[in-house]
């Protein structure tokens, strides 16, 4: 069964401001819809058809560049529409914000490391919240379409919550202003969503 391009699960102008209409259009309907199809043509007749996205990439041959660049960028975005929405925004609670707490103190102290992780990102990638057996929750960062599931790759939990820092994530809107763009994330964050992750993971 081949890999097909999820549905948004809101409409492309649902997040503006904070993400405009355009850029989600060409996000999802070029950049993703590109990835899945590429992803398709890479495991077309190999041992990896019809196997789940995260088995694949969790056991990956990372020179296999085809599979490691459209998977990841099938599964990177698979979840990035997921954990946003229009009545994002404000803190989790429960378990992910006791989580939070215990790994940095505070919500606005995970918010400045996770917002440095997509800061500092050279060139292309994502930034991540990711979770380890047990509970315990880690931001890390990885290149290009990489993620932490990948071996050896991030700090290598299950990730629940990734922001986008490619270009064409934000361009359109912020220009070279990718700090604007990545304290917008926050104000549209469905942490629903990445606390049932959270809960599913741990």
């Amino acid at each position: 069964m081949a890999f097909e391009l999820p549905s948004l699960p809101y409409a492309h102008d649902a997040l503006e401001p904070n993400i405009d209409s355009r850029t989600m259009e060409i996000h999802h309907g070029k950049h993703h819809a590109g990835y899945t199809k590429k992803l398709n043509a890479a495991i077309e007749g190999t041992e990896l058809e019809g196997r789940d996205i995260s088995d694949i990439l969790s056991n990956l041959d990372m020179k296999n560049s085809a599979v490691r660049n459209n998977g990841g960028g099938y599964y990177n975005h698979s979840l990035f529409w997921q954990v946003m929405g229009p009545n994002g925004g404000g803190q989790p609670s429960g378990d992910l914000a006791n989580a939070i707490n215990d790994a940095y103190g505070s919500f606005d102290a995970f918010k400045e490391k996770f917002a440095a992780a997509a800061g500092s990102r050279f060139g292309s990638g994502w930034a991540w919240l990711c979770v380890h057996e047990g509970g315990r929750v880690e931001v890390c960062s990885t290149p290009n379409q990489d993620n932490p599931i990948m071996p050896g790759v991030g700090c290598g939990g299950t990730p629940i919550l990734g922001l986008d820092v490619w270009e064409h994530a934000y361009y359109l809107n912020y220009q070279n202003r990718r700090p604007d763009y990545v304290q917008a994330f926050f104000n549209v964050i469905n942490w629903d969503e990445v606390s049932k992750r959270y809960a599913d993971e741990k």
